[in-house]
């Protein structure tokens, strides 16, 4: 393993521990660190002394002394454990808990700027994620790389054909980001992405004030997070037909491409059918960036008012054709983000374009909908409208139920607050939430908790928010932190075909891994000669290229990661 250094970047890497990454921790803790005034715990066996201590790294000197809570089980990793309360210890410093008999925690921080150097890196992995663009050295220091995938000749697939575009037409659809380990690009993802980073924007604008990426764009009036959103949002624009308004579902080739650099893989792309489910995801995060993008016109060219009009007019197409759910042709072999059931996409459309026309019609087809709060996600994007709805208060007409929707969205927040109350391991997680992406459910979750604690002021909301983002940042059974290149024991052979392929020993930084998931979709890939080690489902995770159900990155699964941390930041006090 050879050190590597990143000048735009601050990471903390501990290497020794990184060569013993699969030994987890016998006290494990936010290996990134806290905020000051945050709720701090730290997780120690059953059987541990009932004493702990909390000393200065640098002195030996204890700052902190206090007792374990009592012993309980946490069912998805069949481990009992207890905690350890250190949330009355604010002062800053660099810090490590010990108990006797058992070997020191990490060493962690307490600082005010503790996620600073975070929550830029788990931004800026997007920037690392471009299509259609060289990446310099500049900007991207070691990780620099040439273009790949322009994207200036795509061909319409025969299952996206029409008749002022047949099949084989060439078209232009340049930039936007990777999905995910591979090099292909989904509308419905891209959309929900992108509406989680413009979500974090207006919720915490001074963090992304303060936040300097060193991205190509920067210093151009616009803070980084929106001069990012906006490498997506073109590509998003260009998968709208312009002669009948429908979306692209993706763009895709025809099969996922080997794991090889970008400007090495050079196979056909295609668009590929259009979809009501892209449709409306395309017009909700249309709609919400036109009112997020409207202060900046002047650094968008006037973007607002188009993105307004491309909202409008997939909601159109999407009332013209109800029921186009996504088929994967049989010649494509690449992610469907296939889903059968669209109320829940038509409803968040229609919050979205209420929120920026003011239209009561479009609150009506909210209602409509009949769509319970929940927490969101890509194929339920229903939690995405209750949010957005609660979020912006100030922007609803005296039509709608402001107290229907706050009551909603602090209803799903209390349940949520009472799994992790209940929580052995203070995490709202149970065994069903181990899936395909666990880490993203955890941080969802802290996104709806987030929002209960700035409708209702209740701490109990935020501190459970903090919680979710200790759990994936190191204070989990496994020990480890799930984001490459933050934390003590960060992923090293994340399924990312750049970091696979670029020769570089250090995974791409600031990408979240999926987490830990029992279903183990990928037993029959290479990952056979490297069986994972438990099927227990908080267990279930391996770090190795070949384990994209565990250990794959996502644009969707940062998303949250980004607004949790701003949160964190803005509303820790």
């Amino acid at each position: 393993m050879k050190l590597w250094s990143i000048p735009f970047i601050l990471v903390s890497l501990s290497f020794a521990s990184m060569a013993q990454a699969a030994d987890g921790a016998a006290i494990e803790v936010d290996q990134v660190g806290y905020l000051p005034a945050a709720h701090k715990l730290a997780v120690a066996p059953a059987d541990a002394p009932d004493a702990f201590v909390v000393e200065d790294v640098l002195t030996g000197e204890t700052v902190f002394r206090g007792k374990l809570g009592i012993a309980a089980e946490w069912e998805p990793a069949r481990q009992s454990v207890r905690l350890a309360d250190f949330s009355a210890l604010k002062t800053p410093g660099h810090y490590r808990l010990h108990i006797d008999g058992l070997a020191d925690s990490d060493a962690f921080v307490i600082a005010d700027d503790a996620y600073a150097a975070l929550g830029a890196g788990v931004l800026k992995a997007y920037y690392f994620n471009r299509a259609s663009t060289a990446l310099d050295a500049k900007h991207a220091g070691i990780y620099a790389r040439a273009e790949g995938h322009p994207d200036d000749v795509v061909f319409v697939h025969a299952s996206a054909a029409s008749p002022q575009r047949p099949e084989g037409t060439k078209i232009s659809a340049p930039k936007g980001w990777y999905d995910a380990g591979d090099y292909n690009e989904y509308s419905v993802n891209a959309a929900v992405s992108t509406h989680q980073l413009l979500d974090a924007y207006e919720a915490f604008p001074q963090v992304f004030a303060a936040q300097k990426l060193d991205l190509p764009e920067s210093g151009n009036g616009a803070p980084d997070v929106l001069n990012e959103a906006w490498w997506n949002l073109q590509w998003l624009l260009d998968m709208q037909d312009p002669n009948d308004d429908g979306v692209y579902h993706k763009l895709t080739t025809l099969k996922f491409s080997g794991f090889v650099m970008p400007s090495e893989d050079h196979a056909p792309r295609y668009v590929v059918q259009k979809s009501t489910a892209a449709a409306l995801d395309f017009a909700a995060v249309m709609a919400q960036a036109s009112r997020v993008y409207a202060k900046f016109d002047g650094q968008f060219s006037g973007a607002s008012q188009r993105m307004l009009t491309a909202a409008q007019q997939a909601w159109t197409w999407a009332q013209q054709h109800p029921n186009a759910t996504y088929e994967q042709p049989a010649d494509v072999l690449t992610g469907k983000y296939d889903d059968a059931h669209l109320d829940d996409e038509f409803a968040w459309a229609a919050a979205e374009l209420y929120l920026a026309t003011h239209e009561d019609a479009f609150y009506d087809d909210f209602i409509a909908r009949k769509q319970a709060a929940g927490v969101p996600s890509w194929e339920n994007v229903a939690g995405f409208a209750w949010t957005s709805l609660a979020a912006h208060r100030d922007l609803l007409t005296p039509h709608a139920d402001r107290a229907l929707v706050e009551r909603r969205v602090v209803g799903v927040a209390e349940g949520l607050r009472r799994e992790w109350k209940d929580s052995a391991y203070a995490v709202a997680m149970q065994e069903k939430d181990f899936v395909w992406g666990s880490n993203a459910t955890a941080l969802n979750r802290a996104v709806v908790l987030v929002q209960a604690y700035r409708l209702t002021k209740k701490r109990a909301y935020l501190d459970a928010a903090q919680s979710q983002l200790d759990y994936v940042l190191g204070r989990n059974p496994l020990g480890r932190s799930f984001v490459t290149g933050f934390g003590a024991r960060p992923p090293l052979h994340i399924h990312h075909r750049v970091s696979a392929a670029d020769g570089i020993d250090a995974p791409v930084p600031g990408w979240l891994a999926g987490g830990a998931n029992p279903g183990q979709q990928d037993r029959d890939s290479d990952c056979k000669r490297a069986p994972y080690p438990s099927n227990v489902p908080a267990l279930s995770y391996l770090d190795a290229t070949c384990a994209y159900a565990s250990n794959e990155v996502a644009i969707n699964w940062n998303a949250p990661l980004v607004y949790v941390v701003a949160a964190l930041q803005a509303l820790t006090h």
